[in-house]
């Protein structure tokens, strides 16, 4: 409405002006190089009127003629972009069906139509993994690598081929520039903090989840359950060279993560050996009273140097009163090993009586054979708890991956993932079960040799049994010491030169004879 208002308006002021020219006539005289025109205003008027419009005109036409081939280059270069960016979209379509004609076909069309865009180099790259072209795809992406558009993709591409080909070093390199780059990557982050903990490198993997914490990329307990595992790592490499370096790392990780059982042992120990022996019982009773360890009570037993058998087991009996329900056993089984070496059998078999019925594990069995050879002497007995040893549930252990090690390690040796050990009893394996092996029901000569095959494999699982059992045996007809197959054996002391033997009862009457000072 407005518009036709404008139109109106506009038409009535110019029908104005025209009607107030004509209304008012008058001569306009032009001289110029001898020539005179003279003419009336108005039609001077209309005369400058029609040559500005005839100028428009020549403008417009010349415009449109000098801008003819930038139009025309420019219908062409559209056409030419609509083509790539269809044979980008086939290409990447047949790439994810795993089509590697097609793929191929339609990645040369992209690359010949739109060679600078960054889609047709990560077409291309896929198209030559597709066809197991390794090299052609690592010439794509480090050209990617190069380019500032794509230098993030390209170094991505770049450590998956390196990876791939088990170049670890060239992987790291190719995170770490990733990560420096853009830390907000959390691809990035998590390759090169896993391949610093695989390769060992401690302070580079602390440095890495440092970015990763600040970046919000790992939750909070997350980040100080890692944190604390690595710097536990960098204490027990530094615990036999710089002792002091050791104390304040498993320090720092006992506070951060008061559960790890390495982190405690390790600050008890070094503590002890520096004189400092109420603090370190005060960080290892912590921990034992979340995750009881049988190294933890070795630790305990041993926190003040100097003391006697007697001694160490009034120790380890106070830290076993503060074993959660869930453990008993294992403070118990602490309790029973001190006593042993204290020669105190009375104590060590009371705290082990409470689980003898019920399947007892093969720690308990052990120790039931080294009471039974150093109390009674009954060769037996002896043979009798070594037998069940064998078929005994099997004691927890640090696994990790189905990977079983004595001691604990920071990281997988299968898979290298960090704090993947654990302290739990392994699975049970077949032959050691209780439970009779149960076999279908088969008729015939399938029955007959399957039958066979169990009297086979029964017969070689019992000499496997007795050769053990007599090994066993004959560790337990020697001395008390050579008794100590199970896993938590407390060593003595530097200064402790062990319980006195036994006398003989020749020598006791030897002794007798002697005159008393």
């Amino acid at each position: 409405m407005w518009r036709l208002a404008l139109f109106v308006l506009v038409t009535g002021i110019a029908a104005a002006g025209l009607a107030w020219l004509a209304d008012k006539p008058g001569t306009l005289t032009v001289e110029w190089l001898g020539y005179q025109l003279e003419t009336s205003v108005f039609v001077a008027g209309l005369a400058l009127v029609g040559a500005l419009l005839a100028a428009l005109i020549i403008w417009s036409l010349l415009r449109y003629l000098l801008s003819r081939p930038a139009a025309v280059a420019g219908l062409m270069k559209r056409k030419r972009e609509k083509r790539g960016l269809d044979a980008l979209s086939r290409g990447l379509i047949a790439v994810s069906a795993g089509d590697k004609d097609q793929a191929r076909r339609f990645s040369a069309q992209a690359h010949k139509l739109l060679p600078r865009e960054p889609l047709t180099g990560l077409l291309r790259s896929q198209s030559a993994q597709l066809h197991g072209d390794r090299a052609a795809a690592r010439e794509i992406f480090q050209a990617m690598a190069e380019a500032p558009g794509t230098r993030m993709l390209g170094l991505r591409g770049l450590f998956l081929e390196a990876r791939r080909e088990n170049e670890t070093e060239a992987a790291r390199q190719f995170a770490e520039r990733a990560m420096a780059r853009n830390p907000d990557l959390a691809w990035s982050v998590n390759a090169l903090f896993e391949l610093q903990c695989k390769a060992g490198d401690w302070a580079g993997a602390l440095r890495t989840l440092d970015v990763a914490r600040r970046q919000k990329q790992i939750d909070k307990p997350v980040a100080a359950r890692r944190r604390a595992v690595l710097l536990t790592a960098q204490a027990m490499e530094a615990e036999e060279a710089d002792m002091n370096r050791a104390r304040e790392l498993a320090l720092e990780a006992h506070k951060l993560a008061p559960e790890l059982v390495p982190a405690a042992a390790i600050a008890g120990r070094v503590m002890a050996s520096q004189g400092d022996a109420s603090r370190a019982a005060r960080i290892i009773a912590k921990t034992w009273e979340i995750s009881p360890h049988p190294d933890l009570a070795l630790a305990y037993a041993h926190a003040r140097v100097g003391e006697g058998p007697r001694e160490r087991l009034k120790r380890v009996t106070h830290l076993a009163q503060w074993t959660p329900d869930h453990a008993k056993a294992e403070g118990a089984i602490a309790v029973a090993a001190a006593a042993i070496e204290a020669r105190a059998w009375e104590e060590a078999r009371s705290a082990l009586e409470p689980y003898l019925e019920n399947r007892p594990s093969a720690r308990i069995c052990t120790l039931m054979a080294r009471i039974e050879g150093g109390e009674t002497g009954d060769q037996g007995r002896v043979r009798e708890w070594l037998a069940r040893a064998v078929r005994a549930p099997r004691d927890p252990a640090w696994s990790a991956d189905d990977y079983i090690s004595s001691q604990w390690a920071p990281v997988s040796p299968i898979t290298g993932r960090l704090d993947a050990f654990e302290w739990k009893a392994p699975l049970e394996l077949l032959a050691a079960s209780e439970e009779p092996l149960v076999i279908e029901e088969a008729g015939g000569a399938e029955a007959e040799l399957q039958g066979a095959r169990l009297e086979e494999t029964e017969a070689r699982e019992a000499g496997v049994r007795i050769a053990e059992v007599e090994r066993e045996s004959a560790a337990a007809t020697g001395a008390d010491d050579a008794l100590e197959a199970e896993i938590f054996s407390p060593p003595r002391a530097p200064d402790d030169p062990g319980p006195e033997p036994e006398e003989s009862d020749g020598q006791a009457a030897e002794k007798a004879k002697l005159p008393m000072p």
